[in-house]
């Protein structure tokens, strides 16, 4: 389900985690204007920060990844200009690590052309 070639996006509203399949795929092609079917990995956080899904197409259907924290809440960046939200800081927000207070050192990147 988490695959770090994945592009994911992060709604930056609370959303109700009572919804399910079709309505969060409401909110990414209506709110959001992003395509359901493009593979990438769409994050909804609840408003008490305590649960989080993650909706994603496998290319034959909908999966849906469902966390619910017994101790402790999930940073949720709400105000973005853009939804992206990098493979690390996926995880670090599902680990439970603030990713506003961490700087990323520089390393070597190999460049894709065409």
């Amino acid at each position: 389900m988490f695959e770090q070639s994945s592009t994911y996006y992060l709604y930056d509203q609370p959303t109700d985690m009572r919804k399910s399949f079709n309505t969060l795929g409401v909110i990414v092609t209506g709110s959001m204007n992003l395509s359901l079917m493009s593979g990438s990995g769409f994050v909804f956080i609840n408003r008490r920060k305590t649960h989080l899904k993650m909706l994603r197409w496998e290319g034959d259907g909908f999966s849906l990844y469902f966390k619910r924290l017994e101790k402790g809440t999930f940073e949720h960046l709400t105000g973005l200009n853009q939804y992206r939200l990098s493979y690390e800081n996926l995880l670090l927000i599902l680990h439970g690590i603030e990713t506003q207070k961490i700087s990323k050192r520089r390393r070597f990147s190999l460049v894709k052309t065409g």
